[in-house]
């Protein structure tokens, strides 16, 4: 089975490594053999695509529909450049081929919307998440028991958000109803409150800060945890899977709930930092 890779620039962490994991966990049966950037690095010390595709031995494809026509499946990534997958996916959602779009999905809910309505009318089976989902942590709660949960982890908040949303909309549902930020512009926070009153806060810190949760039960119990497990390895079983089945394990309503509430964490966090509507909640 022949994969081929569509991405703004290739020289990234996912497409880096992606093809050596497909590799490995398909036992040598699927194969990164393609792939299409529509720039060359742009960072400093960045491989041109030509470079990166000897490098990885990929064949350069010199367009996205030279890609769609030759793989028997595909992988969209622009993982730091999500504004780019609108326009990447439009022609592989297309031709009925398993599509795997990396994370952050979408720009906002109204463009995650637009093409997963793509998919649905060329009937073309399609997902996206983040890898945290797949935490062997996060899998082991009782989803049906959770009443509330406190996620913490690194990074920026519009690039990195979406590692504590993805596992908080696996594990209370997508019906998220508003948002209030609660944090700093230096130390971002903010809270999630469903529509039946269950709340989530999502905090972000430093680059050592772990990703790491509280669940709170209704049986008045809570348990704290670091994500340690491998998840990047879980994560690819399942893409793997996919490619084999055509199914798709996260539902698309799901994928929509974590851009609204990425979009709307973005504006309350700019809202704060620019000293208009403080404390407002925002529905997502």
């Amino acid at each position: 089975m022949k994969i081929g890779l569509i991405d703004h620039y290739l020289d990234n962490f996912h497409a880096n490594n992606y093809p050596a994991w497909i590799h490995k966990e398909s036992g040598g049966a699927i194969k990164v053999a393609y792939a299409y950037a529509e720039i060359d690095s742009p960072k400093k010390d960045g491989m041109t695509t030509n470079e990166w595709c000897k490098q990885h031995g990929i064949q350069h494809l010199s367009s996205i529909e030279e890609v769609v026509e030759n793989s028997d499946a595909m992988i969209v990534l622009s993982p730091d450049n999500p504004e780019r997958h609108e326009d990447l996916c439009r022609l592989p959602l297309q031709r009925g081929k398993p599509v795997y779009v990396d994370k952050t999905f979408a720009e906002n809910k109204a463009a995650a919307q637009r093409i997963f309505a793509v998919a649905k009318a060329h009937n073309t089976p399609c997902y996206s998440s983040s890898a945290l989902r797949y935490g062997a942590e996060y899998c082991s709660l009782d989803r049906q028991q959770i009443e509330g949960l406190t996620s913490r982890g690194p990074g920026p908040l519009a690039e990195y958000t979406i590692h504590q949303v993805e596992p908080i909309v696996a594990l209370m549902g997508a019906d998220v109803s508003r948002l209030q930020f609660v944090g700093t512009e230096k130390w971002p926070a903010y809270v999630l409150e469903y529509r039946d009153g269950r709340r989530a806060k999502v905090s972000h810190h430093g680059w050592d800060c772990p990703f790491g949760m509280v669940a709170d039960f209704s049986d008045g119990t809570s348990t704290a945890f670091n994500i340690e497990s491998d998840f990047f390895n879980s994560f690819i079983r399942d893409l793997v899977e996919f490619f084999r089945t055509g199914k798709a394990k996260v539902p698309h309503d799901e994928t929509i709930a974590v851009i609204a509430v990425i979009e709307a964490a973005v504006k309350a966090s700019k809202a704060h930092n620019t000293g208009s509507n403080c404390g407002q909640w925002i529905t997502v």
